[in-house]
């Protein structure tokens, strides 16, 4: 990553690394800055080569240069220059902390830079390079969980939907704080698929480019494959097999070996999470953590500041990792944490990112600090200036609690700062339980309410208690129970797992035979919760986003589907306001509505989706956060939905805000989403 400006001066911001070799699309590869396996020699001839591209080309700005570099000869290949910030710049800048499209932006209407200041460190200009002494690793977010039948193998077209990013001090603890950050069933680098016991098939995934073949080569490393030869096998730099073989190397002492306090920080150096060593060891996982806190082993909290400490910086953008020196003091109270929604996928995308920044400027208004935890380098809640701090760590329930008892600077559970999970979508929202079992206040919808909502059987005997019509339905947990569930209520069924987000999982079912083969492949029962088989009603589906204070419900306005319900409300197009609905059937809407986020006790957002069935309302489900609508609705109804219950979650009704319960009054347009 290049940058010049008028006068020519030229620096290099950042450069980084493929994991994979030539033939895998950028986004697709697990890239590492900076990068690891060059010589001195070579990245100074890289370097220089940059410098002359961007000068020979006149651009005034960022610029990103791909070279393809043989490591055996030194000889290279320029394959492609972008000339503007691009998803590598992205990246580059939320690994160095140097705001690049800021400084591009300021280039392009004149000023040079030696005359913009570093913001990070206020007392250096933007004409110095950066420097890194950690290591960030990008791990692309790819959209197989939702399309287990889609070709897996990865070439030059991109396949990933989105990346999450990691900052340590080895390359190993960073891949496996980015692999935690990831969300998806392959949960540490432990997983291995069934299939490979067959060695074969084992080694196809390493010779082939897929989205498995980091767990690929651990899982031949543990077979006794050499780096040597999986590098072979694979293309990718032996450097980056032998970090792996450390991290296997350890995983094998963690499980033949007592697990002592010096490996026990030898391991957490390494990136093994608590629930990993609980995998490996046989420890609980609580006993693990007790065992940590005694031995003082908690991690510190270092500065991403652009130039290795070499100047005095002021940013708040930090990292955790196992060392001695803390350089993040805790944040002066009050203070709030809000949880982001990590990577980019489908059904969970950059509307959540909005309500979390929407959210940390509501709180710095209000005279609140809003602490950001999230690890999306393509978002703008992890720019360091969208919050009062920023914390880049998984989104798991260890890294959050060891920020928040970091934050609370003592052992007093009382003195944790509450987070705020509404606006990360699910992935906030599946934290609730596992932080409420730590102690951890939670602001607004409690974590018992929030598994009346998402656990598919007590949302059902919720309903019936309320007397509100859903479709005919059962929570089942296992397959025969599905089986009989779905004779008795009738085909075509609709299949809802519990605690998924962008309907993962779920599926119109028209015939037992798609209903068995379907709960088998999908992972429907995966996470261990019901899954509800309900009654599939045609007609019209109508999506609702409330604010509830406890006593008011505020109803910003109601958003009619155009297809036909059983069509994801993310794939659906809306209308606002409803064009087919009677004032009669908007009135028992709101009402139901109403009844249930006071019913619930939902205090800040919800979301609820209707089907209108033969004239009948129906209620579909209801989730306790923000909904993907919320951007939409609150440009098109002029309720700035997220600070209004912001305020609600920090004590403020609706009434002290200037609002009433019910339906907002009608905006004199038709909005399409």
């Amino acid at each position: 990553e290049v940058m010049r400006d008028a006068d020519d001066t030229c620096i290099t911001i950042c450069n980084m690394e493929n994991f994979d070799p030539m033939g895998v699309h950028t986004g697709d590869s697990i890239v590492v800055a900076p990068s690891q396996t060059l010589s001195d020699r070579d990245y100074q001839m890289l370097r220089s080569a940059a410098l002359k591209i961007i000068r020979a080309l006149g651009i005034e700005g960022g610029c990103n240069i791909q070279f393809a570099l043989d490591p055996k000869s030194s000889q290279y290949y320029v394959i492609e220059v972008n000339p503007r910030v691009s998803r590598s710049s992205a990246l580059a800048s939320k690994a160095t902390g140097y705001p690049i499209a800021r400084v591009a932006a300021k280039i392009a209407v004149g000023r040079t830079l030696d005359e913009l200041m570093n913001s990070v460190t206020g007392q250096t200009s933007a004409a110095f390079e950066p420097a890194l002494d950690y290591c960030v690793v990008k791990i692309p977010r790819w959209p197989f969980d939702k399309f287990r039948q889609a070709d897996r193998t990865l070439g030059s077209q991109m396949k990933a939907t989105g990346e999450v990013m990691a900052i340590d001090r080895s390359f190993e603890a960073a891949l496996q704080k980015a692999v935690r950050s990831l969300e998806t069933d392959q949960r540490d680098l432990l997983w291995e698929d069934p299939a490979w016991k067959d060695p074969e098939r084992l080694l196809d995934h390493v010779r082939r480019p897929n989205d498995l073949r980091l767990w690929a080569l651990t899982a031949a490393l543990r077979r006794g494959y050499t780096p040597e030869e999986l590098s072979e096998l694979s293309g990718i730099d032996p450097w980056f097999t032998r970090k792996l073989r450390r991290i296997v190397c350890l995983e094998r002492r963690i499980t033949q070996e007592p697990l002592s306090d010096e490996l026990l920080w030898e391991a957490k150096r390494a990136g093994f999470a608590d629930r990993t060593l609980s995998a490996l060891s046989g420890v609980p996982v609580e006993e693990i953590r007790h065992r940590r806190w005694q031995a003082g082993f908690v991690p510190v909290y270092k500065m991403v500041d652009t130039c290795a400490a070499e100047f005095e910086a002021a940013t708040p953008y930090f990292y955790s990792t196992y060392e001695d020196e803390d350089e993040a003091s805790p944040l002066p109270g009050p203070k709030a944490a809000v949880i982001g929604s990590g990577p980019i996928r489908i059904g969970q995308g950059i509307e959540f990112d909005y309500c979390s920044v929407k959210a940390a400027q509501a709180l710095h208004e209000a005279g609140v600090a809003a602490i950001m935890l999230n690890n999306n380098p393509e978002t703008v809640s992890t720019d360091f200036d969208a919050s009062d701090r920023l914390y880049v760590e998984p989104l798991d329930d260890e890294s959050i609690y060891e920020v928040l008892r970091h934050e609370a600077g003592s052992e007093n559970l009382a003195a944790l700062p509450p987070v705020i999970l509404q606006f990360g979508g699910q992935t906030a929202i599946n934290l609730a339980q596992p932080l409420a079992r730590l102690g951890v206040p939670i602001l607004g919808t409690s974590d018992e309410v929030i598994d009346v909502a998402e656990d598919r059987r007590r949302f059902e005997r919720f309903l019936a208690e309320l007397g509100i019509p859903q479709p005919p339905g059962a929570g089942v947990t296992t397959l025969a129970e599905a089986m009989e569930a779905a004779e008795r209520i009738g085909y075509p069924v609709l299949v809802r797992p519990s605690y998924v987000l962008g309907g993962r999982a779920m599926e119109v079912v028209h015939g037992p035979e798609y209903l068995e083969r379907y709960l088998i492949t999908s992972g429907a029962f995966a996470n261990g919760r019901p899954v509800l088989i309900d009654k599939y009603l045609e007609g019209k589906e109508v999506e609702v986003d409330a604010i509830c204070d406890g006593q008011e419900v505020l109803i910003p306005g109601v958003m009619e589907h155009i297809e036909r319900a059983g069509v994801h409300s993310g794939d659906s197009f809306a209308v606002y306001p409803g064009v087919h609905l009677d004032p009669s059937e908007v009135d028992e809407l709101v009402e139901y509505t109403t009844r249930i986020a006071l019913a619930l006790g939902a205090i800040g957002l919800i979301n609820i989706q209707f089907v209108i069935h033969c004239g009948r309302i129906h209620v579909l489900e209801v989730n306790p956060r923000a909904s993907r609508t919320v951007p939409f609705l609150s440009k098109v109804t002029g309720v700035p939905m997220v600070p209004v219950s912001t305020n609600v979650l920090l004590g403020r009704s609706l009434r002290e805000q200037g609002y009433e319960g019910g339906l907002w009054p009608r905006q004199p347009l038709v909005a399409v989403k």
